[in-house]
């Protein structure tokens, strides 16, 4: 029931042989973590990839100064570009990873990865593909922060959550725009002033939010 789980998480698999999710599930180590885990630092050499069955996590940068900003965030059935590039090609990991919930799923080593992007067509075009939608996700990251406004990146943000009130705290919009708590509850009291939203002890009321 397990490997039927996260073959519908991961649609690759429908493309595998059966001697390919052998392959994959006679050496992929299943295993669950708490919420608050880090998987690996800004740094690490990874040596698997994670396939998320359950939970999400998220990928962040972070400065010598304790600054940090998200990159993104992963839900089951999707996977980290930045743990995969290290896994792969044996280099320090470019962010850190932390789960938001309890997590499970499977971690395949790198020498099965390899064997498998070289012997399986399937798993390598996933594996292409991966890289080809978060490194579109990153350079999207990257243009907003260099020429969108705060405030119009914190109200997008907000507006993406789809729903009106909305429990998150100052540090963590800080975290995801890579800006401090204090420019952000400045920003958010300019919001405030404008209609746009309300602001509450633990959650904040977006107007007109649909």
């Amino acid at each position: 029931m397990l490997h039927k789980t996260i073959e519908e998480s991961y649609c690759f698999f429908k493309n595998l042989s059966s001697k390919e999710k052998k392959v994959f599930f006679n050496h992929a180590k299943r295993v669950c973590f708490p919420k608050g885990q880090i998987l690996f630092w800004q740094g690490d050499l990874c040596e698997g990839i994670l396939y998320l069955e359950t939970g999400s996590l998220k990928v962040y940068l972070q400065n010598e100064n304790g600054d940090e900003i998200t990159l993104y965030t992963l839900e089951a059935g999707e996977q980290c570009v930045v743990n995969t590039s290290s896994t792969i090609s044996s280099t320090p990991a470019l962010g850190s990873a932390v789960s938001l919930s309890e997590i499970s799923g499977y971690i395949l080593d790198k020498n099965s990865v390899k064997k498998l992007m070289k012997e399986s067509l399937a798993y390598q075009e996933h594996m292409f593909n991966i890289f080809t939608l978060k490194l579109t996700s990153l350079a999207t990251l990257i243009e907003d922060i260099k020429f969108k406004p705060l405030k119009t990146r914190i109200l997008s943000f907000l507006k993406n959550k789809k729903i009106n009130k909305i429990h998150i705290t100052h540090e963590k919009i800080a975290q995801n725009m890579g800006t401090s708590r204090v420019v952000i509850s400045r920003i958010l009291k300019d919001l405030e002033k404008e209609g746009e939203l309300e602001l509450y002890r633990g959650y904040i009321m977006l107007h007109n939010n649909k």
